[in-house]
């Protein structure tokens, strides 16, 4: 996808997540791969719902920036964005958002962990077993970025997630696809196990208390 219609892609996908509650205010960030090395990723401090092509800032996977307008920086989590592009080769866009659910679900993670509820969605995240026992990692959330990021990296040198995400507790879920379509529906599917792990826990229906 040519470099100008890829922001807009991701511009458009941010009024979408805005829309949805998922990135009120400035809050969350989205990024889509140029080339192996670089990447487009959101500007600091922008509305999401009024985002442009120059809202935008080109930086490589050392987070050094190539190419910026005026007054623009990175985003504040690039180094969160920096780590899944190093270890996951087939990511080319990564959606960080901010939902009530998926900071509510980080209450319920285990020693880093959650579990994911056994539905039929998961083969979206491409877990084709039934009902199967997955679990989500989930990460502390630090004032210094760079330590969740760090935390990151140490993860997923040892093991890549099963699904295509990871929940920052308090903080807000990241997810990855080889485009924007994937990437938008991984996280809609995350999403939907938030929505449903809430509700069942609510309910007291199928998890544990």
């Amino acid at each position: 996808m040519h470099h100008e219609n890829l922001r807009q892609g991701l511009a458009l996908a941010a009024r979408s997540f805005y829309e949805r509650g998922w990135m009120l205010g400035t809050a969350g960030n989205l990024s889509a791969r140029m080339a192996e090395e670089t990447f487009w990723i959101t500007a600091s401090g922008r509305p999401k719902d009024l985002l442009d092509t120059e809202d935008f800032v080109s930086v490589n996977l050392q987070g050094e920036v190539l190419l910026a307008a005026s007054g623009r920086k990175p985003s504040a989590e690039t180094s969160i964005h920096q780590v899944i592009y190093q270890h996951i080769p087939e990511a080319r866009v990564v959606f960080h958002v901010h939902s009530i659910e998926a900071n509510l679900c980080g209450h319920f993670a285990r020693n880093g962990q959650l579990r994911l509820p056994p539905l039929e969605m998961l083969k979206g995240l491409g877990i084709p077993d039934s009902e199967p026992e997955i679990d989500l990692p989930v990460f502390a959330n630090h004032q210094d970025v760079a330590r969740i990021a760090k935390e990151m990296d140490t993860v997923f040198a040892q093991a890549i997630p099963p699904v295509p995400g990871a929940l920052i507790h308090q903080h807000g879920v990241t997810a990855w696809g080889g485009d924007l379509l994937s990437a938008r529906h991984h996280l809609e599917l995350l999403e939907y196990c938030f929505r449903y792990l809430v509700q069942a826990k609510a309910l007291a229906i199928g998890v544990q208390a």
